[in-house]
């Protein structure tokens, strides 16, 4: 049975891998990742689309002129995307949060095993858990990265406000404003930043604890080396 210092370090552990794991989740589930106001001409007026969405779907308003307002829509974003490379970087986005949300499991798998028992193979040990938290947490980092490059890089919000209305024209200008959903995901980041933390610290501990234990025998008294 491991000591009580190690279950409590890898409990704590255990508790900040699940939470990483739960906010990933609400990451894919929830569209509030990014609000856009396209505005484009039109024959005689101008268009104003606004757009909130995220991975996998997301809403639009359409204001002509003075403020006139069309009745709010739902779409789906892979369907409403025509460009390869929109598309292509929209699916690379789901792909890095799906195997972050499995690296996220198997880090909680790791640091509950090893607040539970005393696993022998190494990788099941405090490495095991460095080495998920690290992949998940440069996973989301490139998910952080990527979605505003495919945003203002590839005109998605442009392509999608195309989806939503017809007879669009000249493309005036875009205003855009990243949601919870974006921005948790530095949540994610501090999670697995102090995952790591907690086992460095236990680590660290019992590293110099078997240095003492094992010091050279010059240190030892002297009435022991005599005997």
């Amino acid at each position: 049975m491991p000591s009580r210092k190690k279950t409590s370090m890898f409990a704590s552990a255990f508790c900040t891998c699940v939470s990483s794991f739960v906010v990933i989740c609400v990451v894919l589930a929830t569209p509030q990742w990014v609000s856009s106001e396209v505005r484009f001409s039109r024959t005689n007026a101008s268009v104003t689309i606004s757009l909130t969405y995220g991975l996998f779907h997301g809403t639009c308003e359409q204001f002509v002129d003075a403020g006139l307002q069309v009745s709010k829509t739902t779409f789906q974003v892979a369907d409403s995307l025509s460009s390869t490379r929109s598309r292509s970087l929209n699916v690379a986005l789901i792909v890095l949060l799906v195997l972050a949300l499995l690296s996220s499991l198997l880090s909680s798998g790791f640091t509950c095993t090893n607040a539970v028992s005393n696993p022998y193979q190494t990788f099941l040990g405090p490495v095991g858990v460095y080495t998920w938290n690290s992949v998940c947490g440069v996973l989301i980092l490139i998910a952080l990265i990527l979605f505003p490059v495919n945003v203002q890089g590839n005109s998605l919000s442009e392509e999608l406000a195309h989806g939503c209305s017809t007879s669009l024209q000249t493309h005036l200008g875009s205003k855009h404003s990243y949601g919870y959903s974006y921005w948790i995901m530095l949540l994610i980041l501090f999670l697995n930043i102090a995952s790591l933390l907690i086992i460095y610290f236990y680590d660290h501990a019992r590293y110099s604890k078997k240095k003492e234990q094992e010091r050279p025998i010059e240190n030892a008294p002297k009435d022991v080396i005599l005997f």
